[in-house]
């Protein structure tokens, strides 16, 4: 565990998961529309873990981006200014992707396009360090059948989840890696940082 003094810098990490239903520590599972053996028995695992919010789905198509960061450190310790400044970070990494009209809604956690939401948050911090993060739905893949229509996404009843290649003008859309490079970027811009690469699913933030 990294203490408010550490030297070690920063971590983004990047990727796709197989498909996984994730709950927070206080997530209600009445949010899971479905009998959760037969989830399981199509190959989707149901997984507890250590962030706040509700219920969410993750699997092929979408890019979850996990920021390991200190914010009393190199930031502001401050957990609701965090969870802006990561809204903030696909919001502009939707416009650099040619999606300006983006944006996040009062008092419910999220980014927006035309009414659809297209990225998720939850976080864990422990003396100030940050994990977990976001996930954003880049394909059509992601909310396909078996995903977003099992649950109840993030507690919010009657709301409609989107993905960004619906969104964009041309015909053939952003991969989950080409829109990556968009998120890195953005990460960089809102964060004031310089992210290394330094494997396929991992960078270092200097």
């Amino acid at each position: 565990e990294e203490s408010p003094t550490s030297a070690t810098p920063g971590a983004l990490i990047m990727l796709q998961h197989a498909p996984v239903y994730t709950l927070g520590t206080a997530s209600d599972e009445a949010f899971i529309t479905e009998d959760i053996d037969k989830i399981k028995s199509s190959g989707s695992d149901i997984v507890r873990i250590e962030r706040g919010g509700e219920v969410t789905y993750h699997g092929p198509g979408q890019l979850t981006a996990y920021p390991i960061i200190n914010l009393k450190r190199d930031y502001i310790a401050d957990i609701h200014w965090y969870m802006r400044a990561l809204e903030e970070v696909v919001i502009t990494a939707l416009e650099l992707a040619g999606i300006p009209n983006a944006y996040r809604e009062d008092d419910v956690t999220g980014v927006w396009v035309e009414g659809k939401k297209v990225a998720a948050f939850g976080v864990k911090v422990r003396r100030w360090v940050c994990m977990h993060g976001l996930a954003v739905n880049v394909e059509s893949s992601s909310i396909g059948t078996g995903t977003f229509e099992r649950i109840v996404p993030c507690g919010l009843e009657g709301r409609s989840v989107g993905y960004i290649n619906e969104f964009l003008a041309n015909d053939r859309g952003l991969s989950v890696s080409e829109f990556s490079v968009f998120l890195k970027q953005a990460f960089e811009q809102v964060f004031s940082s310089k992210v290394v690469n330094m494997c396929a699913d991992e960078t270092t933030i200097v």
